[in-house]
């Protein structure tokens, strides 16, 4: 039984009220935050008031939904209205939306109890959570290593057990890469799948939302609930009403699960052999592991950061210092306040990658960068259609190492992009992937596997992750922090 399961069967049986179980998850927040840092902003007031109407109607003996009354959190790049939205960034300093996302929106017509907003990457920029304007999260297996990102919060906070479950965000893996680097779920739907309306952009054509939790089962019922069409956001179909929770105990007798060769090239060893013992389970389980060759997976990298640069330059065009946030004290014109605001407001990879943005759609330059990353695009998305003429998942480690110690992302960024190789192809050929633990390394840090799917196939990955889970429980760990349900 998942978390959310056992949360629901307890406040419907009356084991405990709503009020303690969202105190005691507010109790562990103030305990443990101090070390792991996942939360930048707690909404305790809030989160009482919700789970003393929760309490109201289950002593009205009226049911409650599955997620009704279960405590969980939000990236702080999702907008909440009237509560603080920074993305992070000292820019948004004082930012308070004045509307909720959709898939907020939605969750808290569940009666979702929103614990607090968690810590990112500044504009979801970076894959350690360290360039947090609050500092970064730290990871709750081993707190000297980093959580991730650029999701690092939600997944510190449900790997460290003050949040049952979190909305992440993932551009180029930035909701499997923590869940890998803290042994937990982490689940990016096709885009499209989920609105992204109220999320605030980072790269508009490769965002998406989705669930990190610690089981399979909970990541399914939380995309169940968000995957939905929206007519405010203009790319989202929603799921087509398609339930992967009723799916998840299919048999998986028969499988083809595929395996390319280039996605195992440059993955340390220790990792390698996790996803290859992974595939003997698949096998135990009457799959079949199929090999191939995907050799246009080199090009995904740099056709990654081209579009997701130049998608960021335009989008965080917008933050000037007049209309809300952060405003310089001292400037001498209009255009001086503008160049001082965004300077001072935007930390050093955000201004990078905006730089590098702008470069690529500049006059000259965007025909030889931007316009053949476009076309490349195409042939990715091509790739992987072929490949699933030849099998029904394809497996991949998440990342190609473990959780590296702190600090080492501001001592070396280059080495620290290289962690994406394994996760952007999915986002740019629009594909939903999820992370599952698979393993761990000898200093006992977790090993992610990530399982990718055709689009608008979250069910059969679920269940493929779900089988997984159910034959090797002992590579889902739990950590000493927090609520121990």
């Amino acid at each position: 039984m998942g978390t959310i399961a056992k949360i629901h069967d307890m406040l419907t049986s009356k084991e405990c009220s709503c009020t303690e179980l969202t105190q005691g998850y507010l109790d562990a927040i103030e305990k443990a935050n101090g070390e792991l840092n996942a939360y930048v902003k707690v909404t305790g007031e809030e989160a009482l008031a919700t789970a003393a109407a929760v309490d109201k109607k289950i002593a009205a003996g009226e049911d409650i939904g599955l997620l009704e009354g279960v405590p969980m959190t939000l990236k702080d790049n999702m907008s909440t209205k009237g509560i603080e939205t920074t993305c992070c960034s000292k820019i948004l300093t004082g930012y308070k939306p004045i509307f909720d996302a959709t898939v907020w929106e939605t969750l808290k017509g569940q009666n979702a109890v929103l614990l607090g907003k968690t810590n990112m990457d500044e504009f979801a920029m970076g894959s350690s959570c360290e360039n947090s304007c609050f500092g970064g999260a730290a990871n709750p297996v081993n707190t000297d290593h980093v959580a991730g990102g650029s999701s690092g919060g939600v997944a510190s906070a449900v790997g460290g057990n003050i949040a049952p479950y979190g909305l992440g965000s993932d551009t180029g893996g930035s909701i499997r890469q923590p869940a890998s680097f803290c042994g937990v779920v982490g689940l990016k739907p096709t885009y499209g799948a989920v609105s992204r309306y109220g999320l605030i952009a980072y790269a508009s054509s490769l965002d998406q939302i989705g669930p990190i939790t610690k089981s399979v089962e909970d990541a399914s019922i939380v995309f169940d609930a968000i995957a939905h069409s929206d007519k405010r956001d203009s790319t989202c179909v929603g799921n087509s009403g398609v339930t992967t929770y009723d799916k998840l105990n299919n048999d998986i007798k028969g499988m083809k699960i595929g395996i390319a060769h280039e996605y195992l090239d440059g993955v340390r060893d220790d990792v390698k052999e996790a996803i290859l013992s992974a595939a003997e389970v698949y096998k135990s389980l009457g799959a079949e592991i199929v090999y191939f060759d995907l050799p246009i997976l080199k090009f995904a990298l740099p056709v990654y950061y081209i579009i997701a640069c130049a998608e960021a330059s335009s989008n965080l065009g917008r933050y000037d210092g007049i209309r809300y946030g952060y405003k310089a004290a001292h400037y001498t014109g209009t255009h001086d306040m503008i160049c001082r605001t965004r300077s001072e407001g935007f930390g050093e990879e955000v201004k990078r990658r905006i730089l590098l943005g702008t470069y690529v759609l500049s006059a000259g330059y965007y025909d030889a960068y931007y316009k053949k990353a476009q076309n490349l695009r195409g042939t990715i998305v091509s790739a992987f259609n072929k490949a699933f003429e030849q099998c029904d998942v394809i497996m991949a480690p998440t990342v190609p190492m473990t959780a590296f110690e702190k600090g080492r992302a501001v001592s070396d960024p280059i080495e620290t992009y290289l962690t994406d190789i394994c996760t952007v192809p999915v986002n740019i050929a629009g594909l939903p992937g999820v992370s599952v633990p698979c393993g761990f390394n000898q200093k006992g840090m977790p090993i992610g596997m990530q399982l990718i799917g055709k689009s608008f196939d979250e069910a059969t990955i679920l269940n493929a992750a779900h089988q997984y889970q159910k034959a090797a429980p002992e590579k889902f760990t739990n950590t000493k922090w927090g609520v121990q349900l």
